[in-house]
């Protein structure tokens, strides 16, 4: 097994310009398979109410479906940095609401870091955890809990006052103590200037090439979605496809009589 990923590691490829690898997962499955294939970083992403509950969003996601989840995961996992996203509302009330809560996930699901959503307002929030001994990563750009205030999933950044305000973000969430920031749909451009401004790394989704790091929502990697996926997806297989093949197979030979045959039966021992 290669050497167990801390924040540490994410600090120094910022430091020497190496590129992060994030993914999410939400299952003891999924998160051995993202560990064993060498991700550096494991997000149980908060996307689980879309990729996995059937929600229309992310707002729904309670604490007990994260904490849940964010431990099946955790029992899959070995080497990768382990991070638990928080649901909505969870952390926004109080800085102290967001340490007790992310003090759940550490304690009672086993996450090593929690992410949050939120610039400069969030900040003091950050702080407060970060100061009791749970790293955090923040999110900046399109932050899915805020869906109604920023009147639907659509890019952000898009003018220079809106650039400036996520780019003093970003900084106020690195002097808050955030290990890294992920940026979501904002230009690629924005993404270099803020990812050149700070210290810390920056994770990338659908934020172009020149963030430290890229994260991918699983179900989106590996074709599981159904319908379309946003642009800045790149599917690198269709296992969904295959899963109905497979069905299919099963439920034709079973309708035929062809399964289970005796290759696929158990008999008693023969007697002495």
């Amino acid at each position: 097994m290669s050497e167990k990923t801390r924040v540490s590691h994410l600090l120094q490829c910022r430091a020497e310009d190496r590129k992060i690898v994030m993914v999410t997962a939400y299952d003891q499955p999924t998160g051995r398979l993202a560990d064993e294939a060498g991700v550096d970083a494991i997000l149980v992403g908060d996307s689980l109410g879309n990729a996995v509950l059937g929600f229309d969003d992310t707002i729904p996601v309670t604490m007990t479906h994260m904490l849940h989840h964010t431990a099946a995961v955790r029992r899959g996992v070995q080497r990768a940095l382990l991070i638990a996203d928080m649901p909505f509302m969870t952390y926004k009330i109080s800085p102290e609401q967001g340490l007790d809560n992310a003090a759940r996930f550490i304690q009672e699901a086993g996450a090593e870091a929690v992410k949050i959503e939120g610039g400069q307002e969030m900040a003091a929030t950050a702080k407060r955890i970060v100061d009791a001994g749970i790293p955090v990563l923040g999110h900046l750009g399109l932050t899915p809990q805020s869906v109604h205030a920023l009147s639907g999933l659509r890019m952000q950044g898009r003018d220079e006052q809106a650039a400036r305000r996520m780019a003093d973000d970003a900084l106020a969430l690195q002097n808050a103590g955030c290990f890294a920031v992920v940026l979501e749909c904002i230009p690629w451009d924005l993404a270099r200037r803020i990812t050149e401004s700070l210290a810390i790394p920056t994770i990338g989704i659908g934020a172009g090439i020149h963030c430290t790091g890229q994260v991918l929502v699983l179900s989106d990697l590996i074709g599981l979605t159904p319908g379309p996926v946003p642009r800045f997806v790149k599917q690198y297989a269709h296992v969904g496809a295959s899963i109905k093949r497979a069905i299919r197979a099963y439920a034709r030979e079973v309708r035929e009589g062809q399964y289970p045959d005796k290759e696929h039966a158990y008999r008693a021992p023969k007697e002495d």
